[in-house]
């Protein structure tokens, strides 16, 4: 069954493609896509050696994606969760067939969003977005170490090249989103834009809701030494957050209601996050000289609880661990690099980059009581501190880089990148056990680590055929990369630093377009082994971070899309992922180890698929239609509890006037409930996906 919707998907695109009557007149802009993160210079998609996929503005804009999940809803094996441990402004990526919180990276602008800590997607903003580049696999030589299975690129519209236009939008569950975006008067050389939005949102748990407002400026100017840019970006984001569903027996727990809230009732996930970037580029006689420097400033203040194990459902015993607790974190990146020309037909970029991070949390760690229900939630002020905990982590990761792109005809593209990384960690941990006797010493932990080495890639493609606008191209890559294991400023004072994550994969696939360039279509088969992958476990009652042995994925994606007309078009993908455990062995309690060796990673499902049709006119009607189909996934590491695939469906209508645009979109119609992330905060508990969100809207360009 499951090949026949695999088939199902792709058939439509099918049928479209052999229909006489379909129109020929393609924009000639979808016919030469240019694609920017594999080398940080504008390149085209056709000959890239890697597996990208470009979502465009206008796309989002025809879909009215306003996030993640939607955004990258026709990206073949891309599985987004809203949501997570993070507060409902955040999400839970899946690539490659792993959704783990820092496997991936996010770049806003040429920056690496959240520095050398997380990707800080609570505050990533997708409004006047020109594009999104989502890479499969890791950028080990552009990036270095920050990434083992994906790249998503955010590029918003340059300085003085916004869409101007005013918009607002009111939905179900008390929903209110404006917009304000704007070219501002250039002053001297310096052209200007600013983007606003604010919005407010409740969801279908009990008590969880968002308030979140954004800035974005931009200027930039063309002057004797250069072109010289500033981004200035600042979010205020408040969030009441919900609570994941526990996992009991072989599936969810009976025993929690649907939409309940274990949380204390002041719980919160707040966050205040500026960020300011500054960059030159000059052109030199040797080439093109680009320099970029991003600092930034961010500020937690959270008050969370989850439910135990095997939680008691008779409200009075203490059945759940909260904490209240702020978090700081500066962070900042530094890249410098000289792209030059030495022949005609080879681009050859060698700079360094600097990307560091230094954050702390003081937590306030206490226990209560709490009806499954969440009928009879306490503020958590009234609550005894049974322990205290102080983290703080410092990490930098400075690297040098070199990478050769040859083009020795029509057909070759030849990609060779080598980097040197020298990645530095300090940590120390403090709690103190308010409840211990007199004269207990306070826990103390603190460590150093240091590791330095090389990573690199090798990649080609050649195209087997060229037809005018028709083309079939074969790729292959081989990457090696390796990071720092993650740290989430949980509650804990976890002074001890995991082993570094390592990881190496090769890719090998077709794209080719057809019918004059309306129809483009990518298929890639990927392999990649594992080391040291970071996981939540439970260590004396608190969430605590572990290394995971060996793990193996590969799999197969493919997407196509097929333009009709320059008003219509139609995507389909689908995926086959099989990610497992290979090595990986845990301690019970009476000695004896339990392996996870073949075991599948908790939530990733081995199938995935999507089917889009979006229809956009300059005026008059349009609409679009969204189809996600997931497969079945295991609950827990024991593969023992099954969820069943399931289905959500996003559509929109709306009507283009001369200058304005009124629409009406519902997001998840079906409204399916399933599970679809795991917290690392709260042990065997899983996220579900919100209900059914209505929006009427409207949008004035100006």
């Amino acid at each position: 069954m499951r090949l026949k919707s695999f088939a199902a998907s792709f058939a439509v695109t099918g049928l479209f493609a052999s229909h006489p009557c379909l129109s020929s007149e393609i924009a000639a802009d979808t016919l030469a896509q240019m694609e920017i993160i594999s080398s940080k210079i504008a390149s085209p998609l056709d000959s890239s050696p890697v597996m990208i996929t470009i979502v465009s503005g206008k796309e989002l804009a025809d879909r009215n994606a306003r996030d993640l999940r939607t955004a990258l809803s026709l990206v073949a094996g891309v599985d987004i969760a809203p949501g997570g441990d993070g507060g409902p402004a955040s999400s839970a990526p899946g690539l490659w067939g792993l959704r783990e919180f820092d496997a991936f990276l996010v770049v806003v602008d040429g920056v690496p969003w959240g520095g050398a800590f997380n990707p800080a997607l609570t505050t990533l903003d997708l409004t006047n977005v020109k594009q999104i580049e989502v890479l499969r696999g890791a950028a080990p030589v552009m990036y270095g170490a920050t990434s083992f299975v994906g790249v998503i690129n955010v590029i918003h519209y340059p300085a003085g090249e916004m869409i101007a236009q005013g918009s607002v939008g009111l939905g179900s569950r008390n929903t209110l989103n404006v917009g304000l975006s704007s070219n501002l008067s250039t002053i001297g050389p310096f052209k200007q834009s600013i983007n606003f939005d604010a919005g407010t949102q409740q969801f279908s748990q009990e008590g969880s809701k968002l308030n979140r407002a954004h800035v974005l400026y931009r200027a930039a100017a063309d002057l004797d030494f250069g072109r010289m840019h500033f981004d200035l970006d600042a979010t205020v984001l408040h969030q009441r957050p919900y609570s994941p569903h526990p996992v009991e027996a072989d599936g969810l727990s009976g025993r929690f209601p649907l939409d309940a809230n274990a949380n204390p009732r002041d719980a919160k996930a707040d966050e205040t996050r500026v960020q300011f970037n500054v960059g030159i580029d000059k052109d030199l006689t040797l080439g093109k000289w680009v320099t970029l420097l991003s600092l930034a400033h961010a500020e937690n203040r959270n008050i969370r609880g989850y439910l135990r194990p095997d939680f008691a459902d008779d409200g009075v015993t203490h059945n759940a661990d909260g904490y209240r607790q702020s978090v700081a974190k500066d962070y900042g990146y530094f890249d410098t690099y000289l792209i030059t020309n030495p022949t005609q037909n080879i681009s050859w970029s060698i700079g360094v980059d600097f990307l560091f991070g230094n954050g702390h949390q003081d937590s306030d760690n206490f226990e209560y009581a709490v009806l499954p229900s969440g009928a009879n939630r306490s503020i958590s002020i009234q609550l005894p501190v049974d322990e205290s905990t102080k983290l703080r982590d410092k990490r930098n990761f400075a690297g040098a880089y070199t990478q050769v792109d040859w083009r020795p005809g029509d057909r070759w593209n030849l990609l060779v990148g080598l980097r040197y990384n020298d990645t530095r960690e300090s940590r120390r941990g403090e709690a103190v056990d308010h409840n211990a006797a007199a004269g207990t010493p306070n826990f103390t932990a603190s460590s150093h680590a240091r590791k330095t080495g090389f990573s690199g890639t090798a990649a080609g493609s050649y195209a087997l055929w060229i037809s005018d606008a028709n083309r079939l191209t074969a790729f292959a890559n081989y990457r090696n990369t390796y990071k720092p294991a993650a740290i989430d400023f949980g509650p804990e004072a976890e002074g001890t630093i995991l082993k570094p994550e390592t990881a190496k994969s090769w890719e090998a696939g077709l794209r080719g377009r057809a019918f004059g360039g309306r129809f483009d279509w990518e298929l890639s088969y990927f392999r990649m082994n594992f080391r040291n992958l970071v996981i939540r476990e439970n260590v004396n009652g608190l969430p605590s971070l572990a290394n995971a042995g060996q793990e193996k994925f590969s799999g197969v994606e493919a997407e196509g899309r097929y333009r009709v007309s320059d008003a219509l078009q139609i995507k389909a993908t689908a995926a086959h992922h099989n990610a497992k455990y290979s090595d990986y062995s845990v301690a019970q309690e009476d000695g004896s180890l339990l392996q996870f060796s073949g075991k599948r990673l908790e939530v990733s499902p081995q199938y995935l698929a999507a089917v889009g049709v979006i229809y956009a006119p300059i005026t008059s009607w349009g609409g679009s239609v969204v189809w996600n189909w997931i497969g079945s996934r295991y609950l827990d590491r024991e593969n023992t509890a099954r969820t069943h695939s399931y289905a959500t469906l996003d559509a929109g209508a709306n009507y283009h006037f001369s200058t304005w645009e009124l629409r009406l979109d519902a997001y998840n119609i079906s409204n399916r409930r399933d599970p679809v992330a795991v917290s690392e905060l709260g042990e065997g508990q899983l996220y579900r996906l919100p209900g059914r969100t209505v929006l009427v809207s409207a949008r004035m360009n100006f």
